[in-house]
């Protein structure tokens, strides 16, 4: 069954033409003038297991791992964050195709992912030399009704436009304090 949504009035071209103007801030406001924001709660559920609380959903459990996370319960925070990237990157796909009247049969992204731990748990340094992820990899399986050269471009301007991504290669400002209240007692 095609994943079409309602076709748009204006076509891609227009958008990104539209994004390409006006060029991308870290500042912008959405279309009520006051920026989004998105809140989560993480709560500590023993040893490196955490449970995150988003809007009234069911929690999320994350779970940081010291070896490696194929036999984990649950994901870890780097794999969360490769399904933020992914959901996130795909969403912007079907967006792309659905302004270019293009009909997607099928879309499925395969992300993968180098980490850099060699310091990661060590706590007798100053400076922990290079944590997190060293690269990622993206394979975009696309079937739509549109030549390879559009499909390229679908995911080109999706890579542009997805505020995940745009997160991930660009500076973001990371404010992180010691709240002045205690912890609730559960």
């Amino acid at each position: 069954m095609p994943l079409r949504s309602a076709s748009a009035s204006s076509g891609l071209g227009a958008a990104v033409a539209r994004y390409a103007v006006s060029g991308p801030t870290r500042s912008s406001s959405g279309s009520s003038g006051a920026p989004a924001r998105l809140r989560c709660r993480t709560v500590a559920a023993g040893g490196f297991k955490n449970l995150n609380y988003v809007r009234d959903l069911d929690p999320i459990p994350v779970e940081e791992r010291l070896g490696p996370p194929d036999r984990a319960p649950v994901a870890t925070p780097f794999e969360t964050l490769l399904a933020a990237l992914g959901s996130c990157l795909a969403s912007r796909i079907h967006a792309n195709a659905t302004l270019g009247n293009i009909t997607v049969q099928a879309l499925e992204l395969e992300l993968d992912a180098d980490v850099a731990t060699s310091s990661m748990w060590r706590t007798d340094i100053d400076v922990p030399g290079l944590l997190g992820l060293d690269a990622i990899r993206i394979r975009v399986h696309l079937q739509a009704d549109a030549a390879p050269a559009e499909l390229q471009s679908l995911i080109a301007n999706a890579l542009m436009l997805s505020p995940v991504a745009n997160t991930l290669h660009g500076p973001v400002d990371l404010d992180v304090a010691l709240a002045e209240a205690p912890v609730p007692a559960p």
